[in-house]
């Protein structure tokens, strides 16, 4: 199934991203994939490839990453803006219903827009992320955000990724790497570089990435959700999957092995896990 580039603007004006593939037809159900702090629309092209013969899929660029414009004023690098930037585009969408696919960043954002516009939000998927993030993952994270040298040819791209996520694709050889490599990075002045704007690494760094996320779960709880955990996360523990459990009664926890924070979705387990919850 073909895709499509669309551009709209956001209601401060900026000029965003997003790769629209079409379903099979005019009123398919629509999927809005949501990725994660320093990733892209493009973490979902293998996923979008696999269900577009059911779904259209929505999966945009948040602002400062991928296609979309970086902003003058890194204040605004927070979920609240995020959020409101996916509504706005719902909206010029007329889109009156979706489910969310979210990973890490992306999940809190379905969960802020499900205690928002529940009646717009059919269903969430959650890809390792929950109301804890555990300090050692946040502390791993701030590690790297902002601070990714450029690289001169696409092997050590490749090479530099490896070395920072090899715990959590303890399996991934060298061609995975590199498609992570063009997932990730873009081309400019003949070097490889991340393919965000360093200036998100503010919000994290001063903590308007993670604001209070309890209420927020719990504001959402009528909606059915499942939740994918990589077996050796560092960011979201299985305490925090069992309290998760005990509070929200239409969460659906399946746990991913060999993955740290976060699978891809293409891991068999997840895949089937994902595809019998959206059938359901």
């Amino acid at each position: 199934m073909d895709w499509v580039h669309r551009f709209f603007r956001s209601d401060d004006g900026l000029r965003l991203h997003v790769t629209d593939w079409p379903g099979p037809r005019a009123d398919a159900p629509v999927l809005l994939c949501l990725h994660g702090l320093t990733r892209n629309g493009r973490d979902f092209e293998r996923l979008a490839a696999h269900l577009s013969p059911r779904f259209r899929l929505l999966c945009p660029d948040q602002r400062g990453r991928g296609l979309s414009a970086h902003d003058p004023d890194p204040s605004r690098y927070r979920p609240d803006r995020y959020v409101a930037d996916m509504l706005t585009l719902l909206d010029q969408a007329a889109i009156a219903q979706v489910q969310v696919i979210g990973t890490s960043l992306g999940g809190m954002m379905g969960v802020m827009l499900a205690a928002m516009q529940p009646q717009r939000i059919q269903a969430l998927v959650l890809n390792d992320v929950g109301p804890v993030l555990e300090p050692a993952g946040l502390a791993r994270i701030a590690g790297y955000v902002g601070h990714q040298a450029a690289a001169t040819h696409l092997a050590e791209a490749a090479a530099r990724t490896a070395a920072v996520q090899a715990p959590v694709f303890p399996d991934f050889g060298p061609q995975d790497w590199q498609r992570m490599v063009l997932e990730t990075h873009r081309i400019e002045d003949g070097q490889w570089l991340p393919d965000y704007d360093p200036a998100i690494a503010q919000g994290l760094a001063s903590g308007s990435a993670v604001p209070p996320l309890w209420p927020l779960f719990e504001a959402a709880a009528a909606t059915p959700m499942l939740l994918l955990r990589g077996a050796e996360s560092d960011l979201l523990s299985a305490g925090t999957v069992a309290e998760m459990q005990a509070r929200l009664p239409k969460l659906q926890a399946v746990e991913v092995p060999r993955r740290g924070h976060a699978p891809t979705l293409m891991e068999p387990k997840a895949l089937q896990a994902l595809e019998g919850f959206l059938r359901a």
